[in-house]
């Protein structure tokens, strides 16, 4: 019995590039197959010479064709794209021109811009652990780290590689199944520091949206920097469509900041709806009586909720109180996620129950280009 050609070809079509997340066969990185006897050799086109996932790509060839029938052994030969070949590819997947495909018609990707109105209320502690935990309930997630000079999402996902770039098109490195980019892409070293103005922040972050190969996200989280500067004004330029989420914690003083953010979102100029409020470091249980602790106050989550909704006539709802736990802390300064390192925490399930609800939720027409056009009579 010989092995059957159309069978190799279904096989290589389940193998799924890690960082496109498409099938090998789909993007042209499948060079040759030839069959003898029972071996099957397969030639593999690389997009870079130093690719970091060849190890994976090459370990699913062999383990697709070793399952098919009356096949006794394979090979992998690689070989690395063309600078045409890789041309084709960017053009196959990101089209001819330079835009943000999250700006397609028809676009179902939901983006939630994460802000506060002042910083250490864990803003990024609550955009991490909503990312992983949205992964973890099987959806494709992507974080964009919008805070410039304060980035810190690639440490706290575990996701400090530099992008792959192929024709200046960057593959997103990944933690916990999350991809990310930040401003580590464009910098030598982690520790140095950001000395621009707001014309480049703007130009930094298109660059994350339209520069970067997302593929097909279910949802896009940005880690906003606090206040209400150049990057909340760009995001809502650039992505009308994002949806804003409100983090604070319970303590007045912070409230009263949180709310400047939501009052920037409602300003005619920007019209950017809120989904909601987010409450961080709330009470939690005593370890010895079980009463409540009231660490950081209490309060401020209705009291910017129930701001805005007066604010704007519609009900802007607290979405859940993160109780403080020193854990999710610990979890951001070693990549580990408290939703996974921890989940049956309180503040994991609470993370994970905001997470479901958010992710489920359908994406708004506000922003969307549904491609339609008026007819003239």
């Amino acid at each position: 019995m010989s092995v059957a050609a159309e069978a190799v070809q279904a096989a290589l079509a389940t193998v799924i590039d890690p960082e496109i997340r498409r099938p090998i066969t789909e993007i042209d990185m499948v060079k040759s197959v030839a069959i003898d006897g029972g071996t099957v050799t397969v030639g593999i086109f690389l997009t870079i010479s130093s690719c970091p996932m060849q190890d994976t790509i090459v370990n699913g060839v062999k383990d697709a064709v070793s399952k098919v029938r009356d096949v006794t052994a394979v090979e992998v030969e690689l070989d690395v794209m063309s600078q045409e070949q890789r041309e084709k590819l960017k053009e196959k997947l990101q089209g001819p021109a330079k835009e943000i495909r999250f700006n397609r018609p028809g676009s179902t990707t939901k983006i939630y811009a994460i802000a506060s109105g002042k910083g250490g209320v864990g803003k990024s502690s609550i955009t991490v652990n909503l990312a992983a935990a949205m992964a973890a309930q099987g959806l494709n997630v992507g974080v964009v780290d919008a805070d410039i000079y304060g980035h810190s999402i690639p440490d706290m996902l575990g996701a400090t590689e530099l992008p792959t770039v192929v024709e200046n098109m960057m593959m997103p490195p990944r933690g916990h199944g999350v991809a990310v980019m930040s401003i580590l892409a464009h910098k030598k070293d982690r520790l140095d520091p950001v000395p621009v103005r707001g014309p480049m922040l703007h130009r930094y972050l298109e660059s994350f949206l339209t520069d970067a190969f997302w593929g097909e996200l279910d949802v896009l989280l940005l880690d906003l920097p606090p206040g209400t500067g150049d990057v909340a004004m760009s995001t809502a330029s650039l992505l009308p469509q994002s949806e804003l989420i409100i983090v604070t914690t319970p303590q007045p003083a912070a409230a009263d900041v949180a709310i400047r953010s939501g009052t920037f979102a409602l300003a005619p100029t920007v019209n950017q709806r809120i989904v909601g409020i987010i409450e961080n470091m709330s009470a939690f249980a005593c370890p010895h009586c079980g009463e409540p602790i009231d660490m950081f106050g209490a309060g401020g989550g209705h009291m910017v909720a129930e701001t805005l909704s007066k604010m704007s006539g519609t009900n802007i709802p607290l979405l859940g109180k993160v109780p403080f736990d020193p854990k999710l802390r610990e979890g951001g300064d070693n990549g580990q996620p408290l939703v996974l390192s921890d989940p049956d925490s309180p503040a994991a399930k609470m993370i994970y129950a905001l997470a479901e609800q958010l992710g489920k939720k359908s994406r708004g027409l506000v922003g969307l280009n549904l491609a339609v056009e008026p007819v003239r009579h």
